[in-house]
């Protein structure tokens, strides 16, 4: 006979592991560092609440560009921790990973910088960053997304 406990660790940990001889659970800090917690697409799914399943669900039939924009779309929302661009605010900048798209000597497509920039026009962009670090960041992390986003 077996028996089922569900136990739910504390706020700001997770589980390492169980010791099947003595009972005993090993708890770690989550880090609070973004840039620490997530490391593959993954990681960006179940940092936005959602699983691997129900995103795979929502891109079934759309083509890959569209694909890798959600993806970005999923990124940019968990590196910005809730934080949303104020585009009445033009001292308030908004961050973007920067690309090089080729070049004669063959480079290909690679992380190059980000760029910032502040809007006095009602149009803004969903895919902005809070911090030029962030857009850094995932523009060299997540590369071959951003490649499938922006390229044929």
């Amino acid at each position: 006979m077996s028996k089922t406990m569900q136990i739910n660790p504390p706020q700001g940990f997770k589980f390492q592991s169980v010791d099947q001889s003595s009972g005993a659970i090993n708890l770690v800090k989550i880090p609070k560092d973004i840039k620490v917690r997530i490391a593959n697409l993954n990681d960006v799914i179940r940092e936005n609440g959602k699983t691997e399943e129900e995103f795979r669900e929502s891109c079934k039939g759309l083509e890959p560009d569209e694909v890798a924009y959600k993806m970005i779309k999923e990124i940019v929302k968990a590196f910005n921790e809730g934080w949303l661009p104020d585009w009445t605010n033009s001292n308030e900048y908004k961050y973007y990973p920067w690309f090089k798209m080729g070049s004669p000597s063959g480079g290909g497509f690679s992380y190059d910088d980000c760029g910032d920039w502040y809007s006095l026009s009602g149009v803004g962009s969903r895919l902005c960053f809070k911090s030029a670090d962030l857009a850094k960041h995932a523009g060299q992390l997540f590369e071959s997304i951003y490649k499938d986003f922006l390229t044929v």
